[in-house]
Order: C-alpha cells, then structure tokens, then sequence
C-alpha cells in the first residue's frame, strides 16, 4: 500500500467493508474463539447490537451466515457479520487435525448482549433463509 505521501506503508488491508450500521457509543469487545479439531462451534445465533469482525489465526472455518451458502474460510483470511436480525448459522472447525483459532471484534449497543442464540423454534421456521450447501 502506498501513503498519501507516496511512500511504502507496512500496513496490509485485509478486508474493508460498509456495514449496515455503527451503534452510537458503541462497546466494543474483543475475543479469540479457539474450537478444537472438528467441533462444531457455536450454536446458530445472532449479534443484535451491531456487526462483528473477524480474522483467522490458525485452521479453517465452516461460516455460514442467514441468506449466504456456507463457505471456508482459512487462516489469514477476515470476515465479517452484520448484526442485527441475521443469523450465524455456523463458525465450525472445518478441520478434523488440528485447532481452529479466530479473533473477533464485536460492536454493540451499550447494555445489549453480544451475542444471543436462536431457539430451534425459531430456526425451523426461517429455515428458508438458508442457502443450501451444495454436495461434494
């Protein structure tokens, strides 16, 4: 990347994105999430209070999100999250040897959760949200 003052910067844009919204005074948390080979993650949920951002450190990620067909996603490589209504349906270990490793910064209205999961109920009626995975 070059500078305004065109000189070499150290700096390496991994992902720039417009989210839908910023919560004023936002809180920002930020976490790394380790699963072990072949975990399934977490439960299928949803950052109400804003978008989140994320960025492998080690292994593969199975991330699936509301509307999107599920995708790896490797070390080195971000993400990101809306917040709001849409559902994480899935941050697995897509790796069976070895840990999977990711640091997220989560934004969020002050005084709301971070994170919140969605019952079964509820995911089996939006279950025409998801994006069939297509089949090997």
């Amino acid at each position: 990347m070059t500078t305004s003052d065109g000189t070499t910067s150290p700096l390496t844009v991994i992902q720039s994105v417009t989210p839908p919204f910023i919560p004023q005074n936002a809180d920002v948390m930020t976490v790394i999430i380790e699963w072990p080979a072949g975990s399934p993650g977490a439960r299928p949920h949803r950052h109400p209070g804003g978008p989140a951002f994320g960025y492998v450190l080690e292994g593969e990620m199975l991330f699936e999100l509301e509307g999107e067909a599920p995708r790896v996603i490797k070390a080195g490589e971000a993400f990101w999250e809306p917040g709001g209504d849409v559902i994480h349906y899935s941050d697995a270990n897509n790796r069976t040897d070895g840990p999977l490793r990711f640091v997220v910064n989560m934004l969020c209205v002050p005084g709301q959760p971070m994170l919140v999961y969605v019952e079964p109920e509820e995911l089996e009626r939006l279950k025409d949200r998801r994006v069939p995975r297509a089949l090997p």
